[in-house]
């Protein structure tokens, strides 16, 4: 045994740890869920705002029909079974960030229930259930100044629509935890419901965690840690807050039911409150909205225009296209990515090269400009040309790496800025033979060693004829006739 505080840790035991997530999704509408005020990102503090989503009195709330549609689609992409006749309620509480002291939520009768998200880690498939789904409208912002010691509130994101998924305590891991939150995104932005940008707040996730003896049947007490937005922070948190109570629970502690925030900084969470339950928050219906019929036809007529998810997409270009599964892997990560892969190969008919343009150089200046794959804003039309100039011999694989490097930062027309910066391949054998000979004549030595049998120096004086050609001669033409001048002078 060992000792910490003056009490004794018991005897180490296996724990298995529990995870729900309640992740919530702002809604791709052009305006908010009850009024006519936008749903931008972004402006001057309290500029989006209305007396409908700031409640004052007198002031009626009217259903924005792109909502249910929204939150619909993602129930049924889910699996879920649609509530035909659902209702919203009220769920009251008083807090800064809601100026109605009122959320309009759904209890009782959620759009969605009882779906399922297949995931896979490790090469193992697991379902994790989807409890529900509901709609809601989001809470403002308070903004902290620690330099003046305020706490300021922005209204502007007060009734942007909301879905809240929440999770079956399905999840044992951080890395199911993860699995299950990419899986969701990817399908959310495909379904192009949300844009899912965490940085902005478009996606956000609860962590509801307890940890139980290994066996037990019987779910330990939860926490509750609030609007996590990276899915790194997520990973840590999960793993920081199991060790948390495993260790409470070693040395013959209690977990307590609480909302804690984690500090992603000192990697660590804190309290901030006793937990919540439903009961504590004074549910009924909604007084201000009737509650809402879905038709079998509408649900069918949704559900028929769906789009194409990630899972067979994947399938198709490995069949469509010949892809090999890792190419067809990184091209649907994202459906950005996707979109520009279809558009640029039904220009060039070229998919293999589409491909590795931008598995490889896209990825690349991505990462060196900390961009994300949706922050692609090249056409598709000028990698097509791109790829076009390649074909047909007019410029090579070095100078075309350079054009990209301009279409991706500045979307230049790739022909225009060939001509303008004259970098079509070096044609004239006499000016190229005359390039070569210059080569030769400034590196004996070179010469020496590959008449010697050192053939490694070819290298050398190929890659010193493309630099005194500026890179614009065709390889395969240096080659053959920089050999023919070595055998001359032999």
């Amino acid at each position: 045994m060992t000792e910490r505080g003056g009490k004794q840790m018991r005897a180490n035991r296996q724990y298995e740890t529990v995870i729900g997530l309640e992740v919530h999704v702002e809604l791709a509408t052009k305006t908010k869920i009850f009024c006519g005020c936008t749903t931008e990102f972004g402006g001057e503090p309290n500029t989006h705002c209305c007396p409908i989503c700031t409640g004052m009195p007198g002031t009626l709330p009217v259903l924005n029909k792109k909502v249910v549609e929204y939150a619909a689609a993602a129930a049924l992409a889910m699996g879920c079974t649609v509530t035909r006749r659902c209702r919203f309620d009220r769920k009251n509480y008083f807090y800064p960030d809601l100026p109605k002291a009122y959320q309009v939520s759904q209890l009782y009768l959620p759009i969605g229930r009882n779906g399922g998200i297949e995931i896979e880690v490790e090469g193992k498939k697991k379902v994790i259930g989807i409890h529900e789904i509901h709609m809601e409208e989001d809470a403002g912002k308070l903004v902290h100044d620690p330099w003046e010691d305020v706490t300021l509130v922005d209204y502007n994101r007060c009734g942007v629509p909301l879905i809240e998924i929440v999770s079956e305590p399905d999840m044992r891991s951080a890395e199911e935890v993860i699995a299950y939150l990419e899986k969701l995104k990817l399908m959310l932005q495909y379904l192009g419901v949300s844009d899912c940008k965490m940085q902005e707040g478009s996606l956000r996730a609860d962590i509801n965690l307890s940890v139980r003896e290994l066996g037990a049947k019987e779910f330990g007490t939860r926490t509750e840690m609030k609007n996590m937005n990276s899915f790194k922070a997520i990973a840590r948190a999960v793993n920081g807050e199991r060790k948390r109570q495993i260790e409470l629970l070693e040395y013959g502690g209690r977990v307590v039911q609480e909302t804690r925030r984690w500090d992603d900084n000192k990697d660590t969470s804190f309290a901030m409150r006793s937990k919540e339950d439903a009961q504590d928050y004074r549910y009924f219906p909604e007084p201000d909205l009737v509650p809402l019929e879905l038709g079998e036809e509408w649900l069918a007529e949704l559900k028929s225009r769906q789009p194409e998810l990630r899972d067979e997409k994947r399938a198709r270009y490995i069949r469509e296209y010949q892809l090999p599964a890792y190419d067809a892997g990184i091209l649907t990560a994202s459906k950005a990515i996707a979109d520009l892969f279809e558009e640029t190969v039904a220009l060039c008919g070229k998919p293999k090269e589409v491909s590795n343009w931008l598995m490889v150089e896209t990825m690349r200046l991505l990462k060196e400009s900390e961009q994300e794959p949706e922050e692609v804003s090249f056409s598709p039309k000028n990698l097509a040309a791109l790829i076009g100039l390649l074909e047909e011999g007019a410029i090579n694989r070095t100078v075309a790496k350079e054009i990209f490097e301009q279409i991706f930062r500045k979307d230049v027309e790739p022909v225009k800025y060939v001509e303008a910066h004259g970098l079509r391949i070096v044609q004239d054998t006499g000016a190229l033979g005359e390039a070569i000979r210059e080569v030769l004549a400034a590196h004996p030595q070179s010469v020496a060693d590959y008449r010697g049998g050192k053939k490694k120096a070819m290298g050398f004086l190929v890659g010193q004829v493309m630099k005194e050609t500026k890179g614009k001669a065709d390889p395969r033409m240096v080659n053959q006739m920089l050999l023919e001048e070595l055998e001359g002078l032999e």
